[in-house]
């Protein structure tokens, strides 16, 4: 146990101050980067150690994709969501007014038991 840790250099730390520095001088901190400067010092460190440590500093984010990019557009109101039979399809058009009929008759069982009253005299 005695030997799991060198003494001396701290690789984290070094990570840290690397990236600060690089921070402060308007650079971006970059796993390439921070990895070369460590290199000159005689520090060998690996690019997923590097990324560890910024995520952790909060100069990396968790994803890395840029916001927007590759994410498809929501469906379009009068794309079909449920089918309720082979000839009618409900949209989500429908869905809001049903939600708004309900709201004016007191809830969704209030409206359930006015639309089953409504079929049994359509019947």
């Amino acid at each position: 146990m005695a030997n799991a840790k060198k003494a001396g250099v701290n690789k984290s730390e070094e990570i840290r101050t690397v990236a600060k520095q690089m921070k402060e001088n308007g650079q971006k901190p970059r796993p390439v980067a921070i990895i070369a400067e460590l290199e000159k010092r005689g520090i060998t460190v690996s690019s997923p150690q590097v990324s560890i440590v910024l995520k952790k500093l909060g100069l990396r984010s968790s994803r890395g994709r840029k916001a927007g990019a590759g994410r498809k557009a929501a469906p379009t109101a009068k794309q079909p969501v449920v089918a309720a039979s082979s000839s009618a399809a409900i949209s989500i058009d429908d869905i809001l007014a049903a939600k708004k009929a309900a709201a004016q008759l007191g809830g969704t069982d209030r409206a359930l038991a006015a639309l089953a009253a409504l079929k049994r005299i359509e019947s």
